[in-house]
């Protein structure tokens, strides 16, 4: 865990903050492991941090490490990236994860849109059953327009406060 003494920090706070974010990620619908490793990268100075860094932070075995990492690297919220020279891997939080994990909600969500079209084609559209999936697929279909929009003005909005 040198980081974090590096960075002249106590490791007990930068603890408790990790903790503490990964609580409100869980809550929010995340696996545990995954909501830790992802709060610990995102609390390093790097934004990056080996598999043996993680797991001395978080307290954590390697197969739990390996577990979380795929996880949020299939969801789009940490990318993988090889030490130059050494067969070491390094994971790494991107200033644009954000943006990165929900133009992937995104996708998911079209694929919800499909599946609630041939529902409400089986089932009937009116039908109790179909009226609910057709106002479900409305929802969708309104919230995947105002993502859209959002997404568009958190770009312009990040390049004026952050630059590019």
């Amino acid at each position: 865990m040198t980081e974090p003494k590096e960075a002249g920090r106590d490791p007990e706070t930068l603890s408790r903050f990790v903790e503490h974010f990964a609580a409100q990620l869980v809550e929010a619908g995340l696996p545990r492991m995954p909501a830790r490793v992802f709060a610990a990268l995102l609390a390093s100075d790097t934004g990056t941090l080996t598999s043996a860094e993680l797991g001395e932070q978080l307290r954590i075995s390697p197969a739990a490490v390996s577990g979380a990492v795929r996880y949020l690297s299939q969801v789009h919220m940490l990318s993988r990236e090889r030490e130059p020279g050494s067969r070491r891997e390094r994971y790494r939080v991107h200033s644009d994860q954000w943006y990165e994990a929900l133009t992937n909600r995104e996708a998911v969500i079209k694929r919800w849109e499909d599946a609630l079209r041939e529902g409400i084609t089986s089932l009937g559209p009116t039908t109790p059953a179909g009226r609910r999936l057709t106002e479900t697929l409305a929802f969708f279909e309104f919230i995947e327009k105002d993502v859209a929009g959002m997404m568009e003005r958190w770009r312009v909005y990040r390049e004026e406060r952050f630059g590019a």
